[in-house]
């Protein structure tokens, strides 16, 4: 962002007047996005404001220096999180935080403007959320909090809550271009002008990647979307189409035996027909009115999504599967504020509802170079065909009260309804999954805020959450069927402190127990309920240094203890759950023509298997980019990835067997499969502002 520096009080009054607005329990990053322009602000200062210690909220300044490869990497300005991927360009994310292997999305909830990103019941995998889609330059601002304490959050929010807003209006039109090794361009082409009434901001994004792979991802993104909207964040509205489509070829994962000793390339693929294709379409409208007494938001939507998936991780040519995915999405939320002053006391009392549907039609079939094999092979349970609706209904309330000028409490009860309908087409064993299932469950919430004292608050939260499971599983006409709703219970302690002038510092202690965890099984392509309790207890530890007017400092430190409560498996290690992670960066600007960014990332080693007799290794890379502008309008940036070159995993997983190169059978695992990060890379991008 550029324009004057603003005084942090002034932040943090519109920071509170924010808050009164939304009435959603948090600081709302809806109304952190129309602040004024702030000069290189890495987090806004929430003390005073935030309901504890793991909530933040970042700008577009912040996200515009991070050096990104891929789409999803922006959350990475979340502290604690890392992004990762075991396939190329294409798929969606692979996320970790505060102990949790996230997969693609479960237990960690992500939305764009109130959308849902998550889909339940998804063909590859619970939760998944796919950022592919996103547009990163169109983002006004990220508003993140960890752990089950928000009454206005729901489905999958149990590690984290990502919520990510576009912008209504861009400063001046944007227009880029650029070009990197590996095939890689991009173009982007933005603007709002002045339409009726109001501002119609559209934006449209051409990109292709090939990666170092032997056989190249060959990644070919079109996107677009059209925004019109009037009024303001207080009172005004929008209405936004956005459409989405990619094709891609899959690297996956390789056998490390295979590639020690030289059978495979580091960049070898061991299916070179695996691949995909996918899109995602939506409509959606958001309002919102307020006055003295309150406030009213209403966002309503429907989405379109698509995903047509060819996967091996077994490696013998019959071995390959489809996971097929089409659904069509639709559903709302309505949120009432209200302003209440008595008894000295001020306070906010907030009623929300929530309704999402899930029309879903998926299928898992056996295949050999993407042609459907006869009969199901022994990578799959079995061949099948489902036709699922699924559709729940969220009520909740929650209560602001400031007792004094050291204390404040928020209160807050959700109550949730889900109905599991499945309508089974086919299936190889006969067993057709039909059945209708419903699940209510209730989630108290409280967080104590004390202070600020000499700049500091300290707060108590605790809460329980949940996450659905896979409708097919919830409905399963022979086995054991699982739960629909698990439950979470989650407390933390925390402290926010400024009292270091230009330093904002947080520590949080935490500990969350599951009762039943969901794992991936890197030899299916499945998630499986284990149906063992877990625990997950650790701290994070965060500071924000600015640190001159042209230097802006970030450190953040996590760790993570995961372990399962119940007896059963091989042991108590939760596979892939995370351990130690940290990111340190560095930003210049206000150096004439010049701005710069590096950033250290370090993704700790994690367990592979229940026993903690294979781990993977960690992995440390620094990625920086470099900034001139050639005038007011034009700038050029040199943008570098692993910097220092080095060898390692982005993912890492143990299986049980697999058909090494030459047709070599693996029975007796566990065996490590690995997904290597990719090698020193360069790009050049040229940003005109118009």
């Amino acid at each position: 962002m550029h324009g004057n520096h603003i005084p942090r009080k002034t932040i943090l009054s519109q920071l509170i007047a924010s808050l009164l607005m939304i009435g959603a329990g948090s600081v709302s990053a809806d109304d952190i996005r129309s602040l004024p322009p702030v000069e290189v602000v890495s987090r806004y200062s929430l003390l005073g404001a935030a309901d504890s210690a793991n909530e933040g909220a970042v700008g577009q300044a912040q996200i515009d220096n991070r050096v990104v490869a891929r789409t999803g990497e922006v959350l990475e300005v979340i502290p604690g999180l890392i992004v990762s991927q075991h396939s190329g360009e294409g798929k969606a994310n692979q996320y970790f935080l505060r102990g949790f292997n996230l997969d693609h999305g479960l237990d960690f909830k992500i939305t764009l403007d109130g959308m849902p990103i998550n889909q339940r019941s998804h063909a590859h995998g619970q939760g998944w959320a796919d950022l592919n889609p996103l547009i990163p330059e169109l983002i006004s601002a990220i508003n993140y909090r960890k752990g089950p304490y928000y009454a206005v959050d729901g489905d999958f929010a149990n590690a984290g809550t990502a919520n990510i807003y576009y912008t209504d209006t861009v400063d001046r039109g944007i227009a880029s271009v650029g070009l990197g090794q590996n095939g890689f361009y991009r173009t982007l082409l933005s603007n709002s002008p002045k339409f009726n009434n109001g501002n119609l901001l559209y934006a449209l994004e051409l990109s292709h990647y090939d990666g170092p792979w032997d056989n190249p991802d060959n990644y070919r993104k079109y996107n677009g979307m059209l925004r019109y909207s009037e009024g303001n964040s207080a009172n005004g509205f929008n209405l936004t189409a956005m459409s989405y489509s990619g094709k891609w070829n899959s690297t996956d994962q390789i056998p490390y035996n295979d590639y020690k000793s030289g059978l495979i390339s580091r960049w070898g693929t061991m299916d070179t027909s695996s691949g995909a294709s996918a899109n995602r379409n939506s409509l959606s409208g958001e309002w919102r009115q307020s006055d003295a007494s309150g406030t009213v938001l209403f966002q309503a939507y429907m989405i379109q999504n698509y995903l047509d998936l060819y996967s091996n991780f077994e490696y013998a040519a019959a071995s390959q599967f489809n996971q097929r995915d089409s659904r069509v999405t639709t559903g709302f939320n309505l949120a009432r504020t209200w302003n209440i002053e008595g008894l000295g006391k001020e306070a906010t009392n907030t009623l929300g509802l929530q309704a999402q549907n899930d029309n879903i039609h998926n299928s898992l079939n056996s295949t050999t170079a993407r042609v459907r094999n006869t009969t199901c092979q022994s990578v799959i349970d079995q061949c099948r065909s489902d036709r699922i609706t699924q559709s729940s209904l969220g009520l909740y309330g929650e209560n602001h009260v400031h007792w004094n000028d050291w204390f404040r409490t928020v209160a807050g009860l959700r109550g949730d309804y889900f109905r599991f309908a499945n309508r089974g087409l086919s299936s190889s064993t006969g067993d057709n999954n039909s059945d209708t299932v419903n699940n209510f469950i209730a989630s108290p919430k409280l967080n104590l805020v004390f202070g600020p004292w000499a700049k500091t608050e300290y707060y108590y939260s605790v809460g329980n959450g949940y996450h659905s499971n896979d409708a097919r599983g919830v409905t399963i006409g022979s086995g054991t069927r699982s739960d629909g709703l698990v439950k979470t219970f989650g407390q933390e302690v925390g402290i926010r402190t400024e009292i270091i002038e230009g330093m904002q510092t947080t520590l949080a202690l935490f500990q969350l127990d599951s009762a039943s965890e969901i794992v991936y099984a890197g030899d299916t392509g499945l998630t499986e309920d284990t149906g063992r309790r877990s625990r997950r207890t650790g701290f994070e530890f965060n500071n924000y240094i600015k640190a001159t007017k042209w230097l802006t400092l970030d450190a953040d430190f996590a760790y993570a203890k995961a372990r399962f409560r119940d007896a059963g498996g091989s042991g108590k290690y939760i596979e892939g759950a995370v351990e130690g992670v940290a990111s340190i960066s560095a930003i210049i600007d206000n150096q004439g023509p010049y701005s710069g960014s590096l950033q250290l990332r370090y993704f700790g080693p994690r367990p592979l298997t229940e026993d903690n007799s294979m781990r993977s290794d960690s992995t440390t890379t620094i990625n920086g980019k470099l900034g001139y502008r050639v005038n007011k309008d034009t700038k050029i940036e040199f943008i570098g990835f692993n910097l220092l070159n080095t060898q390692s995993s982005a993912i890492d997983y143990a299986v049980d067997s697999y058909t090494g190169v030459g047709g070599t059978s693996n029975t007796v695992g566990p065996y490590r499969v690995f997904h290597p990060i990719e090698s020193r890379t360069f790009r050049v991008m040229l940003i005109t502002r118009y």
